[in-house]
C-alpha cells in the first residue's frame, strides 16, 4: 500500500471508502447512491479527531483498544454525515448558490417590472406633452379669435357712438348737413 492514498471499492450495493495516511487506515462503508464527497469528508473528520484525541499513541493501540472511548465519536459523526444536509459542503454551496440565483432572478424581474413602469410613465409623459402642446395651440387660436371678436365689438361700439353723437349734433344743428346753425361762415365776420 502507498503511504497516503484514498480509494473506493464497490461491493454489491455498498461502496467501501478508505484513506491511508502515515500507515493508519481509516475506512467507512456507504450506500452506492451517496456521493463520494460525504464519505471522504467523514473520513477526513474522523482522521483529524483521532489525531487530536490520541496523537502518536493511536498508532501503537491494539485492535479495538480505543473502541470504548472513540465509538461515541464515531456514532455521533456517522449520524451527522448520514442525516445532516450541512455535512456536504458542496451541496451547501449549491444551495447557497440557488438562493443567490433566485434572489438575483427576483431582483432582475423587479428591475424589468420597474423598466416596464418607466416605459409606461414615459409613454404617459409623451402623451401628456403632446396634449399640452395641443392645448397650447388651441389656446393661442382661441386667444386670437377672442381678440378679434373684442376688436370688432370695440370698432362697432366706436362707430355707433360716433353715429349717435353725429345724429345728436345734426338734430341740434337743424339738419344732417350740420351747416345751418352749427357751421359758421368765416366770410361773414
Amino acid at each position: 500500500m502507498a503511504r497516503n492514498e484514498m480509494r473506493s471499492y464497490v461491493y454489491n450495493r455498498h461502496i467501501f471508502h478508505y484513506s491511508i495516511e502515515d500507515g493508519m487506515v481509516y475506512m467507512c462503508m456507504a450506500d452506492e447512491d451517496m456521493s463520494r464527497r460525504i464519505p471522504f469528508a467523514f473520513l477526513a473528520d474522523i482522521k483529524n479527531r483521532w489525531k487530536a484525541t490520541y496523537g502518536s499513541r493511536g498508532r501503537s493501540a491494539m485492535a479495538y483498544g480505543m473502541n470504548d472511548e472513540f465509538s461515541r465519536v464515531l456514532s455521533k459523526q456517522m449520524d451527522y454525515y448520514s442525516h445532516n444536509p450541512e455535512a456536504d459542503r458542496i451541496n451547501q454551496v449549491k444551495g447557497g448558490l440557488e438562493d443567490v440565483k433566485s434572489i438575483m432572478v427576483s431582483n432582475i424581474e423587479k428591475v424589468l417590472e420597474r423598466g416596464e413602469r418607466i416605459e409606461l410613465l414615459v409613454d404617459k409623459t409623451d402623451a401628456l406633452s403632446s396634449s399640452a402642446l395641443n392645448f397650447k395651440n388651441k389656446s393661442r387660436t382661441l386667444k386670437r379669435h377672442m381678440w378679434w371678436k373684442n376688436a370688432k365689438l370695440t370698432i362697432i361700439i366706436a362707430v355707433v357712438v360716433i353715429l349717435i353723437f353725429y345724429f345728436i349734433l345734426a338734430a341740434a344743428c337743424g339738419g344732417l348737413d350740420l351747416k345751418p346753425k352749427c357751421v359758421h361762415d368765416k366770410k361773414k365776420k
